[in-house]
């Protein structure tokens, strides 16, 4: 959803911002691989520590990179299909991160069970989310859209973790679960869309 109605206005934003980096030399690549390294070990550092607010920052600040990169490839046209392998495997690596730290600190530290299931449960439906896109399209089928893409899914996780870092009492819970139930939905669009996609053929 935000990628359909966000995309545009975004662009505005980042492409002016990729063409500067790549006359400073840059390759969208090195930056891909840049704002993983940095996201992922932010997410790891401060999210089991109880960091949260502090780690909402600067992980929702190296997420930037994911954008810049897009940007990069537009504007120095070299986009390739590596390139893409390589950001759609980097965006793994971040939502593993991401959610795992969160699940380590809600279990080890927070020791709060049901928001770590939770967590879990946000974790593995943000993989098969990517799965089934992936397969569909290995496959010549399309599986686009639905309600939490990446975008949704960090936005509404880390508005939790901040909001929770600043004090706000019942705001993760609610996003955590909120999300929960828009990942699984989710992945039924996608699989409804795949077997559409399948039947007119």
């Amino acid at each position: 959803m935000l990628n359909i109605f966000a995309r545009a206005s975004i662009s505005r934003l980042t492409d002016p911002i990729g063409a500067g980096l790549v006359r400073l030399g840059l390759s969208p690549n090195a930056v891909t691989v840049t704002g993983t390294v940095a996201s992922a070990g932010a997410a790891m550092w401060f999210f089991p520590r109880g960091q949260l607010f502090v780690g909402t920052v600067v992980v929702a600040v190296f997420l930037l990179f994911d954008i810049l990169d897009g940007a990069m490839a537009r504007a120095g046209g070299k986009a390739t299909r590596f390139g893409g392998v390589l950001d759609a495997s980097c965006d793994r690596l971040v939502d593993g991160a991401l959610f795992g730290a969160l699940v380590w600190w809600a279990l080890v530290v927070d020791v709060n069970h049901l928001r770590g299931l939770a967590l879990l449960i946000c974790l593995v439906s943000a993989q098969v989310i990517s799965y089934v896109k992936a397969r569909a399209e290995a496959n010549g089928l399309s599986a686009d859209g639905g309600l939490a893409e990446r975008a949704e899914r960090f936005l509404v996780v880390l508005v939790g973790t901040g909001l929770h870092g600043l004090g706000v009492p019942y705001v993760l819970d609610v996003a955590v679960w909120l999300l929960v139930v828009l990942s699984l939905v989710t992945i039924a669009q996608r699989l409804i869309a795949v077997h559409a996609s399948y039947r007119d053929r």
